[in-house]
């Protein structure tokens, strides 16, 4: 049921699925999709620069407390949305839905442009420098085509060029993945769900043993005394309402000291996006069984196992490295939590743990964990630019199906081409940066409109509702708001760059929506 002059939501009880997708995703492949694309690389990394700035074990765990809560209420809020509308392109059909097609094209846009190839590319990429803790001669320094050198620039607070472009054996590698994961996800979903089924048991496996051997042969009396000693003050160390904490703003900006509420947003930079991409399942709807139970259920079960894991590993990371160290330490127990060798706080926990052995043990499970991500990603992704062509936003021949198999094939291909120039660009990782900012935007604004939805179609059938609605949502919406502030006033270079990025996506829109009117007048298609 739609209002007058509405356009009427897809995925009601006159549209179970989207037509021409087969629905073959279950609850564990649902859930597979959610905690795989979550867990890739960050959470074995970002804890040194978290405590490097928060500078304390209780707002380390505290910055994943915080993490957690939007998470899960962003996930519970995701779930009406979905089981109202159970189509392919999930968030960006949500956003058309509640606030204009406008808002969900630049979703769309950004996504393309770097949200989701920006992120298949890092973990790609990552699989690469892993890899090469096996075979030397994939590294980042082995050039088969250097290109060219990009220097800095310094516009403002931002930093930008600084790259080299060419091909390398580890991004080689990176590419070698995104082909491979395109080509085996054109070959059905079933066939992609399967090692995403496969690999998302594995890295939940080897983060159930970290946590394992976190908390029992790991645990040391170095680390203990350092982070927990003296009557737990240790732990409560820098964490008091009247702590401050220096912040530096910008690249190269003046240092500025900010309260308990402040550093914590702060934080959430490295805390809430390596706990992202958990939206991914809405991307796949059309093609999940009993999606408006399966959708829902699949969320909160799979956000609801990663944030644990994620808050028992970083505690457990504080079982074995004492916090602060010595960043010239000869040993990972020496350089501590803040300064572990290249940030890799897990290979350094394990180290401490198993001695030479620990860095292999810990390159297989990010190789399990980066390939499991890369590839619930790029089946995701292509999910949403097909939505947008069958609107008429983005090239006609990425909304047909593979005739045989009835996949977003074309979509699939153009995300891996796209991704493959950014691999070979070195830029992902500063688009990465730069998008972090409009990522949180976008979740704020799809919350707005579940109100939107709530207020304006109200007699929609709504097979789940939001849980706490609207105290949780409208907490979502408060807490996601404070923290862009804060990164807008003391991490400009996260935001500003961000927002250029997406507000580049009006002219396109304007672009592909005026095209699309006259062809749909003329009678005529248009084609890549």
């Amino acid at each position: 049921m739609t209002t007058p002059n509405a356009t009427p939501i897809e995925g009601t009880a006159a549209a179970p699925s989207t037509p021409g997708l087969v629905q073959t995703l279950g609850l564990f492949s649902s859930t597979a999709i959610v905690a795989g694309s979550m867990i890739g690389s960050g959470i074995f990394l970002v804890d040194a620069d978290i405590a490097r700035v928060a500078n304390s074990p209780a707002l380390l765990l505290g910055a994943w407390v915080v993490t957690g809560v939007l998470t899960m209420i962003g996930a519970l809020s995701y779930g009406e949305l979905a089981a109202m509308m159970p189509k392919a392109g999930g968030q960006y059909v949500y956003l058309r839905e509640s606030l204009g097609p406008l808002w969900g094209f630049l979703y769309g846009w950004t996504l393309f442009l770097v949200i989701q190839t920006g992120t298949i590319a890092a973990v790609c990429v990552a699989f690469g420098k892993f890899l090469g803790v096996f075979f030397p001669t994939i590294s980042t320094t082995h050039w088969l085509w250097h290109i060219a050198h990009v220097p800095a620039l310094k516009l403002g607070p931002m930093v930008l060029g600084n790259m080299e472009i060419g091909v390398n054996t580890a991004n080689l590698t990176g590419i070698v993945i995104v082909i491979l994961l395109a080509i085996v996800n054109v070959f059905g979903v079933k066939l992609g769900a399967l090692i995403q089924n496969i690999f998302t048991t594995a890295k939940a496996l080897s983060l159930a043993a970290l946590v394992l051997f976190a908390f029992t042969v790991g645990r040391n009396v170095t680390a203990w005394n350092a982070n927990f000693g003296a009557g737990w003050s240790q732990f409560w160390k820098n964490a008091g309402w009247s702590s401050l904490h220096p912040v530096q703003v910008g690249v190269g900006g003046p240092t500025m000291l900010v309260n308990l509420i402040v550093i914590l947003a702060v934080v959430q930079v490295g805390s809430l996006f390596s706990a992202d991409a958990w939206n991914n399942i809405t991307f796949t709807a059309g093609e999940v069984k009993n999606p408006r139970r399966n959708i829902p259920l699949s969320l909160i079960l799979g956000v609801g196992f990663v944030l644990t894991v994620y808050f028992l590993v970083s505690l457990g990371y504080l079982l074995v490295l004492p916090m602060h160290g010595d960043p010239n330490g000869s040993t990972a127990l020496a350089r501590g939590l803040q300064y572990a060798s290249e940030d890799r706080v897990a290979t350094a926990a394990l180290e401490v743990i198993f001695h030479s052995g620990g860095a292999y043990l810990m390159a297989a499970a990010i190789l399990v964990s980066t390939f499991g991500c890369a590839n619930g990603m790029s089946l995701a992704g292509a999910r949403v630019y097909y939505a947008m062509s069958q609107d008429g936003l983005f090239f006609k021949s990425v909304g047909k199906l593979h005739p045989r198999y009835r996949t977003p094939a074309a979509g699939l291909l153009v995300q891996a081409c796209w991704t493959a120039l950014l691999c070979v660009s070195g830029s992902y990782s500063q688009l990465l940066d730069y998008i972090i900012f409009a990522v949180l935007v976008f979740y704020i604004l799809t919350i707005v409109g579940l109100f939107v939805l709530r207020r304006k179609r109200p007699d929609t059938p709504r097979p789940y509702k939001a849980l706490g609605y609207p105290v949780l949502p409208a907490l979502y919406v408060v807490m996601a708001t404070w923290i862009c502030i804060v990164l807008l006033r003391y991490k400009p270079q996260y935001t500003w760059p961000g927002l250029v990025l997406v507000l580049l996506g009006i002219p396109v829109y304007l672009f592909w929506s005026r095209r699309a009117a006259s062809q749909l007048q003329s009678g005529s298609d248009f084609n890549c």
